[in-house]
């Protein structure tokens, strides 16, 4: 099985907030890898690894930072491939993580979803792969009817509560 999804992370501290994206392509059974690269301590192996993901099969890079946050822009300036960004909540509550990667020059795009936010990142990794891929479509559209189905059941679960003012 060849991984299309690249899940990178500063260092294996980021893992608990990048392994809702794992969980996620797990769920939808999307092939994915998962690899500690640091812009700071490897740059060479950054680099090396940027540059060759496409050659390699890999159709969008998420990548987790904190604190500088420069991996998911370093990868971008070195790939054709989409890179999304997640900020970490390491210091100053994510807000250094999330502004690199949202001030990124023009010609090098970064998409940053939330800080901590893996899970949305993989589910636009996903949207990314649907396009003219009726599989990966038919994925995203039964994630989002899932959802539907939660608020549905949601609104049921809180007509069963009674209080003496409560209307419906």
């Amino acid at each position: 099985m060849q991984p299309i999804v690249s899940i990178i992370m500063g260092s294996t501290s980021d893992l608990p907030v990048m392994e809702a994206a794992c969980k996620f392509f797990d769920s939808q059974e999307i092939p994915f890898e998962m690899l500690a690269l640091s812009a700071h301590r490897t740059p060479d192996e950054v680099a090396e690894y940027a540059k060759n993901a496409h050659q390699r099969g890999i159709k969008v890079i998420i990548a987790g930072a904190g604190m500088a946050a420069h991996l998911p822009g370093v990868i971008a300036a070195m790939t054709p491939l989409p890179v999304i960004g997640v900020p970490i909540k390491s210091s100053l509550e994510g807000m250094d993580a999330a502004l690199a990667m949202l001030q990124m020059p023009p010609g090098i795009p970064v998409a940053t979803v939330a800080i901590n936010g893996a899970q949305n990142a993989a589910i636009l990794a996903l949207q990314m792969l649907s396009v003219n891929n009726p599989e990966m479509l038919d994925k995203v559209l039964a994630f989002k009817q899932n959802l539907k189905q939660k608020i549905v059941k949601a609104n049921a679960d809180l007509s069963e509560i009674s209080y003496k003012f409560k209307t419906n």
